[in-house]
């Protein structure tokens, strides 16, 4: 294998995005000393667009410039969050992801500027947030609260809160520790009390097929228990044919005996139904535990509800 000289790293030009991919390099340049990397930087849709996702593709809004950039050969490598990723359809073909990044916290933080506990929150506080996800949960366990849109990166969203646009924040706590911005945080919610995205706290890489001196060169960032947790949440929602108007939450963990699992729910949007399943992966490989979870969640009639919400 012969390390490229130079390699162009294509990502959205958010904050966020930017800090991850600073992660990137720094891991790439500790692995191959004297490697170059530039990046190029794209704006998506999903950052322009500041209304309802689903009127613009939904999650790809947040990759399809991306995609393209890599595919025209403007660059040779993505960063991308996995939440982030459609898994309804596959990668743009003649592409394919060569790492997932060892995975970042999955859960939720709640900020509220008067340090109050998500469970101490009076009636009628404003909770600024656009995802279903967290949405339907909060209507499912906390129905007193309500929900006020807001979308925009973190930064933008605490620059809200502090304007009075809402009273309280759920944001990712991975997103607030790669903005330098944990101080911000009144409270970390475990995954039984707000479960993730799938995908939660993953970066992959992805390369065009054929890259093969690119590939191996970044493969070695790879972590295989998040390779194999990724696995079985992509597969789980591949099953599923959720889109970004499902509220559907979940994930997988590697323990440290090697065995998996993968917990997940379907919600309606008003929180008042709530499929649930949770499966050990035995002997299973990581896609069958995903495609197993996702036809429990079936058997329970996760198809009508995916299908009863507009999108």
């Amino acid at each position: 294998m012969s390390v490229p000289e130079l390699i162009r790293i294509v990502s959205r030009d958010s904050p966020m995005a930017l800090a991850q991919v600073e992660r990137v390099r720094a891991e790439l340049g500790a692995l191959h000393p004297g490697v170059r990397t530039e990046v190029v930087p794209v704006k998506t849709t999903g950052d322009k667009w500041m209304g309802d996702l689903s009127k613009v593709e939904g999650k790809g809004a947040f990759t399809k410039e991306v995609d393209a950039a890599l595919l025209a050969g403007h660059a040779d490598l993505a960063v991308h969050c996995v939440k982030d990723v459609p898994a309804d359809r596959p990668l743009p073909a003649g592409t394919m992801f060569a790492a997932f990044l060892k995975r970042d916290d999955i859960r939720d933080a709640l900020v509220h500027p008067g340090g109050l506990r998500l469970d101490r929150l009076p009636a009628g506080t404003r909770i600024g947030t656009s995802s279903v996800r967290r949405k339907a949960q909060l209507a499912a366990s906390y129905p007193h609260l309500e929900c006020v849109p807001m979308r925009g990166n973190a930064n933008r969203r605490l620059e809200k809160l502090a304007a009075g646009d809402a009273d309280a924040l759920l944001l990712a706590v991975s997103g607030l520790e790669r903005i330098g911005r944990t101080d911000a945080i009144t409270e970390v919610l475990p995954p039984e009390t707000m479960m993730p995205p799938i995908g939660a706290g993953i970066l992959a890489l992805q390369c065009r097929e054929g890259d093969d001196d690119l590939i191996a060169a970044v493969s070695g960032l790879g972590d295989p228990d998040t390779h194999r947790e990724a696995t079985a949440e992509r597969m789980f929602l591949h099953v599923l044919q959720g889109h970004c108007n499902s509220p559907i939450a979940g994930y997988a963990r590697a323990e440290g005996n090697g065995e998996l699992s993968l917990r997940a729910s379907v919600f309606t949007p008003d929180g008042k139904t709530v499929l649930n399943a949770h499966e050990w992966a035995g002997r299973l490989d990581p896609a069958t535990l995903g495609t197993s979870v996702a036809v429990a969640l079936l058997r329970q009639g996760a198809r009508e509800l995916i299908d009863g919400i507009a999108h």
